[in-house]
């Protein structure tokens, strides 16, 4: 946006919706943010939010889901969607414009029954293994942060839950909801206490498109933010484990 005038609605939709229609990009393994009934039929938070802004910008909403972060952030390139709702990580912003975080999620370790391992630094030691979900904002985020544990990836939630079992890991990385649901299936188990991250939600749209529309968006995340729509979404939802992100400086 130019100091002398804000872009026009049209502006804006050619760049958010260029064929008319608002395609908006879901992960359904962030359970947080999405979800599916018995007929496959999407709801939750980020579902919520794209109607909003569909509604806003006077145009239908389609929902193109994903089921893991990866192929979203992919799909960018492609131009398979407008806007998408995902982790705004460094090494996304090469293909994606994002906005300020809407939402935050913890992100921390279990650790099996007997481990001496007691808090978030120390699961950084050389020799130690960390079963993750390839390709998440956690994974990405431990990818530049970890100096000497070793990370194991494989795609998607269960299946990293799945390796940390099997294959007798030192840790398993996730985001604290979904690692709460998991200690219980586990005797002895152990959420360590703080975080290594919290996980910055956003909406994106694909890089290039132009200004109108990234202003936009980033003016919209702060709007709801501040109208207390996303957090009227979180409570609706019956969501724990969200936190309805601050305003962007």
């Amino acid at each position: 946006m130019t100091a002398h005038a804000a872009p026009s609605l049209a502006a804006v939709r050619a760049q958010l919706a260029p064929t008319g229609t608002l395609r908006a990009g879901l992960n359904f393994s962030n359970f947080l943010l999405t979800a599916r009934d018995a007929a496959g039929t999407p709801s939750g938070v980020a579902v919520d939010l794209a109607r909003e802004l569909g509604r806003r910008l006077e145009v239908p909403v389609s929902l193109v889901g994903y089921e893991a972060p990866g192929p979203l952030a992919d799909a960018a390139q492609a131009g398979a969607w407008d806007i998408a709702f995902l982790g705004a990580e460094p090494a996304r912003a090469e293909q994606i414009v994002f906005s300020a975080a809407y939402v935050e999620i913890e992100a921390t370790y279990l650790v099996p029954a007997g481990s001496a391992i007691r808090c978030v630094e120390e699961v950084d030691r050389p020799g130690l293994r960390i079963s993750i979900s390839g390709k998440s904002a956690y994974d990405l985020y431990l990818t530049r942060a970890l100096k000497h544990a070793q990370l194991v990836r494989i795609a998607g939630v269960d299946a990293s839950y799945e390796q940390f079992v099997t294959g007798k890991f030192d840790a398993l990385a996730g985001l604290r909801p979904r690692l709460i649901k998991d200690v219980e299936k586990l005797p002895g188990a152990r959420i360590l206490p703080g975080r290594f991250t919290a996980i910055q939600q956003a909406i994106g749209t694909p890089r290039g498109r132009g200004d109108a529309g990234a202003d936009y968006l980033r003016a919209f995340v702060e709007d709801v933010k501040a109208r207390g729509l996303v957090a009227k979404a979180i409570a609706d939802h019956h969501v724990v484990g969200l936190t309805v992100a601050p305003p962007a400086h």
